[in-house]
């Protein structure tokens, strides 16, 4: 794997990450505005894209979903499945 494709997932995955965060505080501030919501199925699909720090700090920053089994155990779920799968694939292509 060359440096560069390493910085690119590197700052991909920051930017999804502040996305994330950000948009779990949107949501937030919405649900308390009584405005139109960004839907669960979103939220939890750019945490398997890779937003699954932002998603969670998101979570413990602004309390929300907190309450829901799906984010409390699903958020950290995935994130262990994409810490998994980042030392594979850092091994397969390091560790030889």
């Amino acid at each position: 794997m060359s440096q560069y494709l390493l910085y690119g997932l590197l700052i991909y995955l920051a930017a999804i990450n502040i996305v994330t965060f950000f948009l779990y505080g949107i949501d937030k501030w919405k649900a308390r505005h009584d405005k139109w919501r960004i839907t669960e199925a979103r939220l939890i699909g750019i945490a398997v894209a890779g937003g699954s720090i932002g998603a969670l700090l998101g979570m413990r920053l602004w309390h929300h979903k907190t309450q829901h089994a799906k984010f409390r155990y699903g958020l950290p779920a995935i994130l262990i499945l994409q810490i998994a799968t980042v030392v594979a694939v850092v091994y397969y292509f390091y560790g030889r």
